[in-house]
């Protein structure tokens, strides 16, 4: 193996955020020799393209990972939590996707634009995290801001798209969507609820204190993200019946002061942020235009009348890119130019 080329296997292939990790290293021209898809036994042999080749998805398993220089995975916590250290052992380092170490004291949480310094952690324990996708969108707006504002609380509301929980959620959708058409009943199973026309204020399983671990993942990521743990976040999650893409309106607390304007211009100055704030022109960041972009976008930017230095705003993200697959990427870029 030429030694500027790597092997990278997916963890996790068939799903929403590998198949767009796929995608995303051949748009990007990531440096591989080998790209190994593993899944669980249901998609062994299962076929998916990748720079005009089929590809076949082989069974995950203690010996997936010979010869593997970076293991991306977005399989879940619990095969994360078995086979992270079985990758790790053989030599590969582990992005990984899932909730399983992102709390741990010697594990980097990263966002690349944001604490790519903390990538040079990942040979404690050969994993690096990748955060929660609503996190990830979220930190982008408020890291510009801290930086010029120290921002001291947070309180958001998501709007998530169903694909944050996978490829069943989004055929579920489609599937309600399509028999409301017809005047059919309406089938869920991947939600609690009919999702369908419809809001779900619960995301991820609720907690003794009331909030659910989505809403609170917010509050714990930020605050390791940022390097800050003075700051408090609250946070509302909800469902909506988007097929992709997250929002979040997102209200901030700072000890300086900072206008609008100053707002506008550190968010336009910041990689991976892109201002959309014509509100009179009905220009504003949606869904529908962050989806299958790389860039979150910000916008309805206005003082929070309410307290001395607050602002209030809107962003919206492509969860599966930003939020899951290109953040993990992003990461391993940085692993083989700086690292390995």
């Amino acid at each position: 193996m030429n030694r500027e080329m790597y092997n990278v296997a997916i963890v996790g292939a068939t799903g929403a955020v590998g198949q767009e990790m796929i995608q995303i290293l051949e748009e990007r021209n990531f440096p591989l020799g080998e790209l190994r898809l593993l899944a669980s036994k249901r998609s062994q042999g299962r076929e998916l393209e990748f720079q005009g080749k089929k590809l076949k998805v082989e069974k995950l398993d203690e010996n997936s990972f010979k010869g593997i220089n970076i293991a991306l995975f977005s399989a879940g916590a619990s095969r994360s939590r078995e086979f992270a250290p079985i990758a790790v052992d053989a030599g590969a380092v582990v992005v990984d996707n899932s909730s399983a170490f992102r709390m741990e004291p010697d594990i980097p949480l990263v966002v690349p634009e944001i604490n790519a310094h903390r990538v040079s952690d990942y040979n404690k324990r050969g994993i690096i995290a990748n955060p929660n996708c609503t996190t990830a969108v979220t930190v982008m707006a408020l890291k510009p801001l801290h930086d010029i504002g120290r921002i001291k609380r947070v309180v958001a509301a998501s709007y998530q798209a169903v694909s944050g929980a996978g490829a069943q959620a989004i055929e579920e959708l489609r599937l309600q969507t399509i028999a409301w058409a017809k005047g059919e009943p309406m089938k869920n199973g991947v939600f609690p609820h009919q999702i369908a026309f419809n809001l779900l204020p619960h995301i991820d399983t609720f907690l003794e204190n009331g909030y659910t671990k989505e809403e609170m993942k917010l509050h714990n990521e930020t605050r390791k993200i940022l390097e800050d743990d003075s700051i408090q976040v609250t946070a509302t999650t909800v469902r909506v019946p988007v097929f992709r893409a997250h929002s979040v309106a997102v209200n901030i607390e700072t000890e300086r002061k900072i206008t609008p304007q100053e707002a506008r211009k550190a968010l336009s100055n910041f990689p991976g942020v892109r201002v959309v704030d014509e509100p009179q022109n009905s220009k504003y960041p949606m869904p529908i235009e962050a989806a299958g972009k790389d860039d979150c976008f910000v916008g309805r930017i206005r003082e929070d009348y309410t307290v001395p230095a607050g602002l209030s705003f809107w962003v919206s993200g492509d969860q599966l890119r930003k939020g899951a697959a290109l953040n993990a990427i992003q990461i391993a870029e940085v692993l083989i130019k700086e690292y390995i």
